[in-house]
């Protein structure tokens, strides 16, 4: 019997002034308890329904795009094209993709779907894996470079972010084409991607 594959999209980082922009695709299998916005689950929850989601999707994938790329092709550009690299390394190819705020432009059907990731168990499940991956990425980060916080804030423009930006200046993980930080000293380019991805 065949089975009508739907995917959910979604990405974090979108507003932050450092790190990546993470977008998470997933296709669920069994139904999943819980599931909502990410944003409004705790670490504890979102933690464990990662876990969940991950071992009981068909299939699920993560993409990365860095500050200096984001920098480079903009901001909306940098959102849609991680969300398409998310989909495309799903190692399935949906019948339909549902996105969450805005559609990607990928090669399958999509619907986009306002407040998507709370509505929606397909985006809110990426919501949730995409949001762990990309917290657990800037706790790395804080451990390589305690200079900013990020394991306070995780990139994010806050009053403490923007203290340690006026003593340390910005650094290679920081997106200067964005207002608060446009016209700081450049810094190193850093155009590394990343797809990780699972199925069963």
């Amino acid at each position: 019997m065949n089975i009508a594959l739907i995917a959910g999209v979604d990405e974090v980082g979108r507003g932050a002034w450092a790190g990546p922009i993470v977008a998470a695709a997933v296709v669920l299998g069994e139904e999943i308890e819980g599931l909502k916005d990410s944003k409004k689950l705790s670490l504890k929850r979102r933690n464990e329904l990662t876990i969940i989601i991950k071992n009981s999707a068909i299939a699920w994938s993560i993409a990365q795009i860095e500050a200096a790329e984001i920098d480079e092709i903009g901001l909306g550009e940098a959102n849609k094209r991680v969300m398409r690299m998310a989909i495309a390394g799903l190692g399935v190819r949906p019948c339909k993709v549902l996105c969450d705020g805005f559609c990607c432009g990928s090669d399958i059907e999509e619907e986009a779907i306002i407040h998507g990731d709370d509505l929606c168990p397909q985006i809110s499940a990426a919501s949730i894996i995409a949001k762990v991956y990309r917290d657990n990425l800037m706790h790395e980060l804080h451990l390589k470079d305690a200079r900013f916080g990020y394991d306070k804030h995780v990139g994010y423009g806050t009053k403490l972010h923007r203290e340690m930006l006026e003593i340390h200046g910005v650094s290679e993980n920081h997106r200067t084409s964005f207002k608060p930080l446009r016209g700081s000293e450049q810094r190193t380019e850093n155009k590394d991607q990343r797809t990780v991805s699972s199925e069963q």
